[in-house]
């Protein structure tokens, strides 16, 4: 048997291509598919079976168009209801794999159709187990996320039987392959590692405990974040089908001049997206953009702050038109409209004006907090994040909560805004939204609150009642 996990950082997301004998099977594809095709011909396989383990929030899957690739069906486990034809897998149906075997485990919890897969051996041996989002390393999918008409304590309630009656009774050395590793907001608190053991995980997840279903379910439910509001759109793109990538990239990847752009702009409501790094954004920008570089969390904060029904124009470096369309395809846009032909230089150099973020060492934050009375300090980082720790003084805006300007409402004109994150990343793209918003008289604190932690001269706090 060959199995290869195809992990992408940027949303903590794992697909699988499992193989034996020339017969592969891909678990959970992303929506650019090209890696599993090419991987199957490169090994002279044929992808026989296209096996999702329920319906994710996070991402939209590539089931439909690797399905139109290849032809191979695709599986989805008991209580599925789609808007396209799928093979309707029962609890315990056998698939044959080359000379292996995958069976199929109904373990609803997470959602009502979650399925994992566990992959035999030929002599029918339990190798590993494919969990989707019903077991992660050190954690469990959350049952909080719409499924039905079920509520989160029920479906924790089929978590526990799901995790007691089908997993914990997988033998100890069957390898667990989840769909998601560390910063998936689709668990609470996953491990580092992206697979494991059932033994491995018996002994450190707390959900594999021996405990009672009502400890389990309030353990599972306690301190659950709220999750992205793209996950339901996502969710629903995944159960009622999409546009083929292919079709999407015809129309972003055409290049505007900036006179197409420029009447673009006049529609107000219109975005403007710059993919740039946060470092380049600052330097210099059209006035307008909002920045969500590629080089972080880049499709989890599209799918968070931008709305999906307001037309889209990209701002990238020369090269990465494709990526920045293909990374905001795998979370549901397709109102792409093309991209600045010649990127920021062109605008420049045409004499047009170019906005930027003056930025801040943290050394200059220290010198200034005690003399400006007007300086504020706000924090874009996590409710949580925000409570472990924090300048003295500084307001919380957690990032998510910048697209509703109510957010913004009790900033003053005379008020000298110092915005940081954790290390940069998000302060620069809450700057843009702020910067859209008319809000100008802003610094981005370079190194965020990983530099001023160390920085001698500035009052750390943390926040106890929110930390208990």
């Amino acid at each position: 048997m060959f199995i290869k996990q195809l992990y992408t950082g940027c949303l903590s997301e794992a697909a699988y291509y499992i193989e034996s004998d020339g017969v592969a099977a891909i678990v959970d594809p992303l929506r650019d598919i090209d890696s599993y095709v090419q991987l199957a011909q490169e090994r002279n396989a044929e992808i026989k079976y296209i096996l999702e383990t329920h319906f994710h929030a996070d991402f939209v899957s590539g089931h439909l168009d690797l399905q139109k690739a290849t032809g191979a069906p695709i599986v989805y486990g008991p209580k599925t209801e789609t808007s396209f034809p799928i093979h309707l897998a029962k609890d315990g149906e056998s698939f044959p794999l080359g000379k292996a075997s995958i069976e199929v485990l109904h373990t609803p919890g997470h959602t009502v159709e979650s399925t994992c897969y566990l992959l035999r051996d030929e002599n029918g041996k339990a190798h590993a187990v494919f969990t989707g989002d019903t077991l992660f390393v050190g954690e469990v999918g959350r049952p909080d996320l719409s499924s039905g008409n079920l509520d989160k304590y029920e479906l924790a309630t089929m978590l526990f039987d799901s995790l007691t009656q089908k997993i914990a009774t997988l033998p100890d050395d069957v390898i667990v392959y989840p769909a998601h590793g560390p910063g998936s907001n689709c668990g609470k608190n996953l491990g580092p590692a992206t697979s494991s053991t059932i033994g491995e995980e018996k002994q450190n997840n707390y959900a594999l405990q021996p405990q009672t279903k009502d400890e389990f379910i309030k353990a599972v439910l306690a301190d659950l974040p709220a999750a992205p509001l793209y996950f339901p759109i996502n969710a629903k793109i995944n159960k009622e089908g999409y546009d083929s990538l292919e079709k999407i990239l015809e129309t972003a990847l055409t290049p505007l001049s900036l006179t197409e752009l420029k009447k673009w702009l006049e529609d107000e409501e219109n975005i403007l997206l710059d993919t740039r790094s946060a470092g380049e954004f600052t330097k210099g920008f059209v006035p307008g953009s909002i920045s969500i570089g590629l080089e972080g969390r880049f499709a989890e904060w599209a799918g968070s702050l931008l709305p999906f029904d307001k037309p889209i124009v990209l701002v990238t470096d020369e090269g990465q038109e494709k990526e920045s369309v293909v990374r905001l395809a795998r979370v549901g846009f397709s109102q792409i409209h093309g991209y600045l032909a010649g990127g920021v230089e062109a605008w420049r150099k045409a004499g047009e004006e170019i906005d930027l973020i003056i930025d801040v060492e943290v050394d200059e934050l220290a010198m200034d907090l005690p003399y400006d009375d007007h300086l504020i300090a706000v924090d874009v980082r996590r409710e949580t994040e925000f409570a472990d720790g924090h300048i003295r003084g500084a307001i919380n805006i957690p990032l998510n909560e910048l697209t509703d300007p109510a957010s913004m409402a009790n900033i003053e004109e005379n008020q000298n805004l110092y915005l940081y994150c954790g290390s940069g990343y998000r302060s620069v793209i809450a700057a843009s939204l702020m910067k859209r918003q008319g809000i100008h008289n802003l610094r981005n604190v370079l190194g965020g609150f990983n530099a001023i932690r160390l920085q001698q001269g500035i009052e750390i706090v943390k926040d106890t009642s929110v930390l208990n």
